[in-house]
């Protein structure tokens, strides 16, 4: 049993298992491989000249898990943090990876990073479309409405859906109304 302090039984023979499990234990003699010819373990003909592969460079202050003595030799760079989501994201790195606030801090940071998008959008030339973007025009012409009747799993969350798809657009739509009123009656 895992994360018991019982000891575990002693493990089957081949045998026994290959009479419990049809089809194990088939690769076990390599002249059943169908890659055996070509299959040869020779490491030197790779070309590594290494166990571990160099360190990339720039790893410093990088986001690592606390576990970890330091990031992995090769790590991403191509978006790398910023902004507020980026403050929020490198403050999970406080937590294990084993607590629910490391991976809820994350989810808070992709709430802000989408949030700062859409601010973006709304201030760009080219806003987003939230009734083509959003999958709202899809519930009417592909049976969207019709689809939720039955018995499905998110029954107990269906009336939150329409506040978390539409609230943030609305609460946007309010604030602008606000602002051009209050320029307006300046």
């Amino acid at each position: 049993m895992p994360y018991s302090a019982d000891k575990p039984s002693r493990a089957r023979s081949a045998e026994e298992l290959r009479a419990a499990i049809p089809g194990w234990g088939v690769d076990l003699d390599p002249a059943d491989r169908p890659a055996y010819p070509r299959q040869r373990f020779d490491p030197d003909s790779t070309g590594a000249h290494w166990t571990m592969p160099d360190q990339q460079p720039g790893w410093e202050g990088r986001e690592r898990s606390i576990e970890h003595e330091r990031v992995t030799p090769v790590f991403g760079t191509s978006v790398p943090l910023q902004g507020l989501s980026g403050m929020v994201r490198r403050f999970a790195y406080r937590y294990s990876e084993g607590r629910a606030a490391h991976w809820l801090i994350l989810l808070a940071g992709d709430r802000v990073d989408s949030a700062t998008a859409h601010l973006r959008s709304l201030a760009g030339t080219r806003p987003d479309n939230p009734i083509t973007e959003t999958g709202v025009r899809g519930e009417f012409t592909h049976h969207g409405i019709s689809s939720r009747r039955g018995s499905r799993v998110d029954r107990n969350h269906r009336w939150i859906d329409p506040i978390i798809v539409a609230g943030p657009w609305l609460a946007a739509v309010a604030a602008v109304t606000a602002v051009t009123r209050a320029v307006v009656r300046r």
